[in-house]
């Protein structure tokens, strides 16, 4: 397994609504879990409001795979609700792992 592609998605949370993200977060993990090309999602916390996820993959394909499937599309839908500002999504080049 060579894991050399990420995604990172910094997310902010409406005033009053870090809670609920991170129960939308919590429910991600069932459909990562469902996604074949996604080798790690991890769904985290850095304060009372902002929140991330990263993921890992092990080709491009995969990486598009996930960023046209089920979780961005269910965040799109939570986001006017949820979400401050629109998602900083970057994609990242994996150098290490252990």
């Amino acid at each position: 397994m060579t894991v050399d592609r990420g995604l990172l998605a910094l997310l902010e949370a409406k005033p009053g609504k870090g809670d609920e993200l991170a129960a939308f977060l919590e429910q991600g993990r069932a459909l990562a879990a469902e996604e074949a090309g996604t080798v790690t999602w991890y769904a985290f916390r850095l304060s009372d409001t902002t929140y991330g996820i990263f993921d890992t993959f092990e080709n491009e394909e995969d990486r598009q795979a996930h960023l046209n499937g089920r979780i961005p599309a269910a965040l799109g839908q939570v986001a006017p609700d949820l979400l401050a500002a629109d998602p900083d999504i970057r994609t990242t080049d994996i150098i290490a792992v252990k």
